[in-house]
This record gives C-alpha cells, structure tokens and sequence, in this order.
C-alpha cells in the first residue's frame, strides 16, 4: 500500500473542483514571512562569487561527500547555495515567484534552514532563508549546535561536523491549496529538485554535500521551532569544503 504514493492514480480521485483555488481563498504567500523584531541579515550578491568549475565538470565530479574539511565557508559561498537551490528570478503576485528550480504549478512549498557551525562573518545560530529578500532571518541559537543537530539526524556525525547544514522544511498548504490530495508526491519531488541544484553549487565552491532523509522528525521540527503540522521537516544536507 505504501507505494501507492509514488503512483500518480491520486488524480483519477481528487475533485479538483473542490481545492482551495477553484473556491476562490487567496492563494498562501510565497514566503513565509519574519516577525517584525526578527533579526535579518543582507546576503552578498550570488552573481558577485567567481566560480571556476564549468558545468560539465561539476556533474561529473558529483558524488555524496560525509567527509569535510576543516575550512570555513565563506558567506557569499553560503549566499550563492541559497541562491541556487530556491533563489528567485521574477516575482508574478504575492503566490507566485519564479526560481532557479522548478516547482509543481509553481507553489514552491520549501522553506529552507540553515543551521551555521563554520560561516565566516556570520555567527552561529539557526537561520531561515528569505529568497524574495535575499536575505537570512536568525532563528535560533543553541549551545552545542553541532551536538544537537546531530542528534535530530540520528547520530550521523558529518551532519555536525560541516561548515553549515541545510535544513528543507515544507509548508504543505502552498501545494494543497491547488492540488488537494495530490500535492505530496510533487512535494517530494520538489524537494529532489532542490537538493540536486545544492550538489552542483557545492561542487562549483570546492564545496560537497550529501542527501539525507533520515533524522527524527520532531527533534529536527524542534530545533527549528517549527510546529510539525503546518510545517516540518522533509530533508537536509550538511555542507562542508571538500578535505
């Protein structure tokens, strides 16, 4: 029964007719947006990092690395990641935004966190990216942040030891709003989208990372403060210079 979800018969069941959209409720915002005492940090500018690796060289060399070396990020190699895996090209309305991945009907249910262990000129502490802004919003802070996140991801250790460690939570309701019971399988989708862009913009900073879709969901939903009903955690990537 649990294959069912990678099968598309969910369709010949949904009432389209009967999603949010064709009700008329406004489309969800496509970010989530920060309280107004958040602390927000200006990312450089993506285009301003010069990358050497053509593209036929870092598909290549792509690979899952769980080894990393000791060397910090720098923050406009952190602000080219983000920028690759949920940057925005055009922003159409308040629901729609395009971006640098693709998106089922363009709803991009992806909230992507950063928890920063090594990230020169930015302190350590949990982060949610701002992709309309540019922009990091600090989350959260926590003593022994590598022991902590670790713990979330079941004990992996590299998850700790990196320079930074991504974090993808989703907002079902941007998906489900057009799609009803059809959104979950384009959610995880998505969310494969993404973590493919992370591997190649990694690869191009002599950076690595490595996929991961094991961790316990309510230690990770926690760390991030989020509610782990109206959103949470689907997959992480920790990210370190290659050693």
């Amino acid at each position: 029964m649990d294959r069912e979800v990678l099968k598309d018969y969910i369709r010949e069941g949904v009432d389209f007719s009967q999603t949010d959209q064709k009700k008329g409720v406004p489309m969800p915002p496509v970010q989530k947006e920060p309280k107004e005492e958040a602390e927000l940090i200006d990312l450089p500018d993506p285009e301003s990092l010069d990358t050497s690796k053509e593209l036929t060289e870092a598909i290549s060399n792509r690979e899952s690395r769980r080894s990393f070396a000791n060397d910090s990020l720098e923050l406009k190699e952190l602000s080219f990641l983000l920028w690759a895996t949920q940057g925005v090209r055009e922003v159409t309305d308040s629901g729609h935004a395009y971006r640098v991945v693709p998106s089922a009907g363009n709803r991009h249910a992806l909230e992507t966190y950063i928890a920063a262990f090594h990230v020169n000129e930015l302190p350590r502490a949990i982060y949610r990216y701002l992709p309309l802004d540019h922009q990091l919003v600090k989350v959260t802070t926590y003593e022994d942040m590598e022991g902590k996140v670790t713990e979330a991801a079941r004990g992996q250790k590299f998850v700790g030891n990196c320079a930074a460690t991504f974090v993808w939570t989703t907002i079902p309701y941007r998906m489900e709003w057009r799609y009803g019971e059809a959104s979950y399988k384009v959610i995880a989708i998505d969310a494969g989208h993404v973590c493919q862009n992370l591997y190649l913009a990694a690869e191009a900073v002599d950076a690595g990372t490595c996929a991961i879709a094991a961790y316990d969901q309510d230690l990770m939903d926690s760390l991030l403060t989020v509610d782990g009903e109206e959103e949470f955690t689907i997959y992480l990537a920790p990210v370190g210079k290659i050693s």
